[in-house]
């Protein structure tokens, strides 16, 4: 049975080798999926439209929390959205675990829940991953006074009202520990569930596995 009150919201920039998969898998167990083209290169709007996605265009590339962000306004402009979910264009998330994680905002666990891949054993990371994501994670529980697992997991499910609540204006890859601190800010009840993060041979060759790591610690402390 598909999910039809939730939208999931999935920021897209050159993708096109794996995003038509994402939807595919997505559009299986929910029956909205709206992409947010960041003004890719490689035709990635396209692959997503032709599999079944709504696809949003930004004329310029603006980065990911933008995208996020435009992706939550269009799911809230649909007055059936109940739940919206974040998640990641490039094959490293599981349906099933966003496909459980509405269920505990369904169950009224939360208003919020939060993907971590440190919560079981599931994700395989490297040392040097782990370390870099560590001090993120640090940093983020310091300064947001939210302490969670793993604070810059792309994979969350949130309410209508927390999502409508959302104001993110770090574009780039910092807007997950300011997503963190708007939690914390708003009062929000939040959980965190154990999900599968899959490194596979494609994000490791576009650099994902480690310098998006650096990035994100980059762009807190120089925020």
């Amino acid at each position: 049975m598909l999910v039809e009150d939730a939208w999931v919201v999935v920021p897209l920039y050159n993708e096109a080798a794996v995003v038509g998969d994402v939807v595919t898998g997505l559009r299986r167990s929910f029956a909205h999926v709206v992409c947010v083209d960041d003004a890719s290169r490689d035709g990635s709007g396209e692959v997503a439209e032709r599999t079944g996605a709504r696809v949003v265009r930004h004329p310029v590339n603006l980065g990911q929390g933008a995208a996020l962000q435009t992706g939550v306004d269009w799911a809230l402009a649909d007055p059936g959205c109940r739940f919206v979910v974040t998640f990641d264009a490039d094959g490293q998330h599981q349906v099933a675990d966003a496909l459980a994680m509405v269920e505990r905002l369904r169950a009224g666990e939360a208003d919020v829940v939060i993907g971590s891949r440190f919560l079981d054993e599931r994700t395989r990371v490297g040392a040097l991953k782990k370390a870099v994501l560590r001090a993120g994670i640090i940093y983020s529980n310091a300064t947001t006074g939210v302490r969670m697992t793993d604070a810059h997991n792309g994979l969350r499910a949130m309410t209508r009202a927390v999502a409508a609540s959302l104001d993110i204006t770090q574009n780039r890859m910092a807007h997950a520990s300011e997503i963190v601190e708007q939690i914390g800010r708003g009062g929000w009840r939040w959980v965190e569930h154990p999900v599968e993060i899959l490194y596979t041979d494609y994000s490791v060759k576009k650099g994902q596995s480690v310098l998006n790591s650096v990035n994100i610690v980059t762009e807190l402390i120089f925020k």
